[in-house]
C-alpha cells in the first residue's frame, strides 16, 4: 500500500473523532487494531486467545488488555501487543483511534488504536495468552453476508446490538466485532 493510502486511512480515522465513554465504573483497557498489507490487500491481524486466560477464553480478539497504573491507553495497547505477539512498539505506526467500546460482561471500557504493523514479521506468541494468529482480509468485513446483528439484554431493561462476523468458519463477535464494525464504517 502506498504511503498516501495509509494517510487516507489516518484522515478517515481523524474524522470519526474516536469518542470516549465516561463513567460506568468499568476498568480501562486498550487494544491495537493491527493492519498490514500483503498481496495488494489490507489485512487485520487478530489473535485467538487460549483457554488459560482469565477473560474471553478461546475467542478471536485484538491484542490488548487492562491498563496498568499510571499508563496512558496508547502505552497499554502497545505494551500488550508486544507482550502477546512480540511486535515492538517502535515498529507500529499509529494511524488513529476508534470510539471506545463497553465490554460489560467482563467489566472493561476498551479504547481501540489503529496501527500499521510490519509484514512479514517474526511474531513471538505468548503461549499462555495467545493460541494463534488470525489474519483476515479487511474486505471480508466489508461483505454484508459475513455480518449478523442480534439484540441482547445486557442488564434489566437495557438492550444492545451484538455484532457477529463469520470468516472461513470462524466467528468473531462481541467487542472485537463492534470495533471492526466501527473501523469498516470509518473507512467506508
Amino acid at each position: 500500500m502506498e504511503r498516501s493510502e495509509w494517510e487516507a486511512v489516518r484522515r478517515r480515522l481523524e474524522a470519526t473523532s474516536g469518542g470516549r465513554l465516561e463513567g460506568g465504573g468499568l476498568r480501562r483497557a486498550a487494544v491495537l487494531v493491527p493492519l498490514y498489507q500483503a498481496g495488494g490487500e489490507i489485512f487485520l491481524l487478530l489473535t485467538r486467545r487460549t483457554q488459560m486466560v482469565e477473560h474471553h477464553k478461546g475467542q478471536i480478539a485484538f491484542p490488548g488488555g487492562a491498563a496498568d497504573e499510571g499508563e496512558d491507553l496508547l502505552q497499554t495497547a502497545l505494551r500488550e501487543t508486544y507482550e502477546e505477539i512480540g511486535i515492538s512498539p517502535a515498529q507500529v505506526e499509529i494511524l488513529g483511534r476508534l470510539p471506545d467500546t463497553e465490554v460489560t460482561v467482563s467489566g472493561f471500557r476498551v479504547t481501540p488504536y489503529v496501527g500499521v504493523v510490519p509484514h512479514p514479521y517474526p511474531f513471538r506468541l505468548n503461549v499462555e495468552e495467545i493460541e494463534d494468529l488470525v489474519p483476515v482480509p479487511l474486505a471480508a468485513f466489508r461483505d454484508p453476508a459475513n455480518l449478523r446483528v442480534e439484540q441482547r439484554e445486557v442488564a434489566p431493561g437495557r438492550r444492545t446490538k451484538v455484532y457477529y462476523y463469520t470468516y472461513e468458519g470462524q466467528t468473531i463477535w462481541g467487542a472485537t466485532a463492534r470495533i471492526i464494525k466501527d473501523l469498516v464504517d470509518a473507512l467506508a
